[in-house]
């Protein structure tokens, strides 16, 4: 007799693992960089913060988003500290926003809980 799915003994297949990383950039106003999905992308038009390579750190919050076919792992960096100035690779607009204001932009609904993160990290570093 064999195992049905989802019974003991029974084989789970692996789905593929995609890592996502994003980045909350602060400017020296405290501002954090976001960028526009460019044209002929999904979700073109919509605001999201940016993604690109880690050095170091640690994420500020990790989601784990599990479908059918895979399971999405994002994670969102904090960096306040960098040279040079921010620019597009793929010509989208870059746009920068008060934490505050964050919730008053088009930002994907996967980003939604990195702003409100990015809130709650704001507020108790008030009176600092």
């Amino acid at each position: 007799m064999s195992a049905q799915p989802g019974e003991a003994g029974a084989s789970q297949q692996t789905l593929p693992r995609i890592r996502v990383v994003a980045a909350a950039l602060y400017d020296g106003a405290g501002r954090v960089l976001i960028a526009q999905r460019p044209p002929g992308k999904h979700l073109a038009g919509r605001w999201e913060f940016p993604g690109g390579k880690v050095q170091s750190g640690a994420p500020l919050l990790t989601l784990t988003h599990r479908y059918s076919d895979r399971t999405v792992e994002l994670s969102l960096w904090v960096v306040e500290r960098y040279s040079g100035e921010p620019r597009s690779l793929e010509g989208q607009p870059l746009r920068w926003v008060s934490v505050a204001g964050l919730g008053a932009e088009d930002i994907l609904e996967a980003d939604r809980p990195f702003v409100e993160a990015l809130q709650r990290r704001a507020m108790s570093q008030v009176g600092r």
